[in-house]
């Protein structure tokens, strides 16, 4: 059942692998190299889905009576998201955003990153392979983080031993 549950939080906006890898690896003991796995498998399942169809959805319900507002909020995030990265990746947009989705802070995961490269219609397998190569940055970020290596790093450098 942890494993399922790990999966199924990767695939969360926000939460993504950065917060499914913790909760595999610490509340379910699941071994980090199989977590990984799940957790990467999980963020991306989503990735195409979000590039062809979630600007479509969110332009449909951005005038809808109930899902208004938050249709609206979602759509104007990944505009913003994407004239971000094009302002800060010019013509680096695919290593832009993948730095940008392998970032592991909120709103800067696969889903807002695809949801934004989907504004600058930056193509399909440019945007997968740009989603992948961040959220395997990611997880290797968030799996050093639950390994406790950047404490030990800081300890080292800040004279904290």
């Amino acid at each position: 059942m942890g494993y399922l549950i790990t999966f199924l939080l990767s695939m969360i906006p926000i939460f993504e692998l950065r917060g499914g890898i913790p909760i595999g690896y610490f509340t379910y003991n699941i071994p980090l190299p199989l977590c990984i796995l799940i957790c990467v498998v999980g963020n991306l399942l989503p990735v195409p889905f979000i590039y062809l169809f979630a600007r479509k959805v969110l332009v449909w319900g951005k005038d809808k009576k109930f899902i208004g507002k938050f249709f609206t909020f979602c759509f104007n995030k990944g505009e913003k998201a994407g004239q971000k990265l094009q302002k800060n990746g010019g013509k680096g947009l695919f290593v832009a955003l993948m730095l940008f989705i392998g970032i592991p802070l909120p709103v800067t995961g696969a889903w807002t990153g695809t949801l934004g490269a989907s504004f600058l219609n930056m193509g399909f397998k440019k945007t997968i392979l740009a989603a992948a190569g961040g959220v395997i940055i990611a997880s290797i970020i968030v799996s050093l983080a639950c390994l406790g290596v950047f404490g030990a790093v800081s300890a080292i450098f800040m004279g904290n031993h």
